[in-house]
């Protein structure tokens, strides 16, 4: 380990103070002269082949730097920056879970950055249906519109996308329940439609954005 680098000198420069330079040395032959021993110089090929692969004092210059790594300030700047701030620092087409973020932020997310902003809230559901007609009412779609995942996902992206430009949106699916007529593989599956949803609408360049949360 090479301890003791002096606190203003840089790397590739103390490494070259470190090799001594020995040209004006001189070593005695068998008839008593001296001959000078060449060192190769540090802009020389073989200066670099002193040092075989894996030395720590290989040529640090060949070593692309390292990305620094997202900090707790840079995330509190985030927080800081806003609700508008934090919902740019999720990817513009996702289903995730709501996690640290509240409703009440995406909503004023939404509305800052001019986007659509629904809100189903599905926490009294207990079927398939009930979950499937509290989207509809969040969308103000028909019942029909919304009767089977196939119906709502052309819902979801070819009626939304004939009625004109978008420009984005922001979804919250509160209270996704798991019960005996709605289990966890429809709730899987409704997720499912959404997902696709999102391929949809990152094809044409619109964001969206779902956050799920489960009824406890």
């Amino acid at each position: 380990m090479i301890t003791n680098i002096p606190e203003n000198a840089s790397i590739a420069g103390w490494e070259e103070d470190q090799i001594v330079d020995h040209s004006h040395d001189s070593t005695p032959n068998h008839s008593g002269h001296y001959e000078g021993m060449n060192m190769p110089s540090s802009s020389s090929s073989s200066y670099y082949n002193l040092y075989p692969s894996g030395n720590f004092l290989r040529d640090l210059s060949a070593i692309p730097p390292k990305k620094p790594a997202p900090s707790w300030r840079a995330a509190l700047a985030v927080r800081d920056g806003g609700p508008a701030a934090m919902l740019r620092s999720v990817r513009t087409n996702i289903v995730q879970s709501i996690r640290a973020f509240r409703t009440e932020e995406l909503m004023e997310a939404a509305s800052e950055l001019g986007q659509h902003f629904v809100y189903a809230n599905s926490a009294q559901a207990y079927t398939k249906s009930e979950v499937l007609d509290s989207i509809a009412k969040a969308y103000h779609f028909t019942k029909q519109q919304a009767k089977n995942y196939d119906p709502l996902l052309d819902a979801l992206t070819t009626l939304i996308d004939k009625s004109g430009p978008q420009p984005g949106f922001v979804v919250v699916l509160e209270g996704l329940p798991s019960t005996l007529k709605f289990d966890k593989d429809a709730r899987e599956t409704l997720l499912d439609v959404f997902r696709d949803a999102v391929e949809y609408w990152a094809e044409r360049r619109v964001p969206y954005r779902v956050f799920y949360s489960f009824a406890n």
